[in-house]
């Protein structure tokens, strides 16, 4: 794993929600329309996988997108997440009252995010990440900077930051390990 930054592993030590966008970071943005008005994206499977492994290391996970999409609401439920919050204009707001709800400090939430419209859940997160390929006028806004792309291992990037800075990475992954 990539050396991350003292200030960054103390943030991530914290985090007990991973909250994310969808297109941009589940996803890579594309939105494929069909003639009928379907939609399809594509999610990478490792992704899936680190929510799984967070998932084993006491990790919840969620999702707050602008839009709706029957596709979307199916990868949250496949994947158990805890969270699903759609057609939210004001995703600041909305993690404000996912952590009054769950009993959260706002540090132990992070927020994973491409475009100028996660910057309100940024600045309320205790860790707030953007994938490499996000708008550049984020970059200012997020304590860290993934090195992977949305829709291609950020989410696994960003779930083995915080495992390895709860130092619960090999607990998580051992099940994973064994033949």
């Amino acid at each position: 794993m990539t050396t991350i930054p003292q200030a960054v592993a103390r943030r991530a030590r914290k985090i007990r929600l991973v909250l994310m966008d969808a297109d941009g970071v589940l996803t890579d943005g594309r939105i494929i329309v069909f003639a009928d008005g379907n939609e399809a994206r594509s999610y990478h499977a490792r992704d899936g996988l680190a929510v799984r492994i967070g998932q084993s290391g006491g990790l919840d996970f969620g999702v707050i997108s602008g839009r709706r999409s029957i596709a979307v609401e199916a990868r949250a439920k496949e994947l158990d997440f805890e969270e699903i919050h759609q057609g939210v204009g004001a995703k600041g707001a909305c993690i404000e009252e996912i952590a009054r709800r769950r009993g959260l400090e706002l540090d132990e939430i992070c927020f994973v995010g491409d475009d100028i419209v996660d910057v309100p859940a940024f600045r309320r997160c205790g860790l707030a990440v953007a994938p490499k390929d996000a708008d550049p006028e984020v970059f200012q806004h997020v304590h860290h900077i993934g090195t992977s792309e949305g829709g291609r291992g950020i989410v696994r990037e960003v779930v083995d930051l915080i495992l390895h800075a709860h130092g619960s990475w090999d607990k998580s992954t051992a099940v994973y390990l064994k033949e």
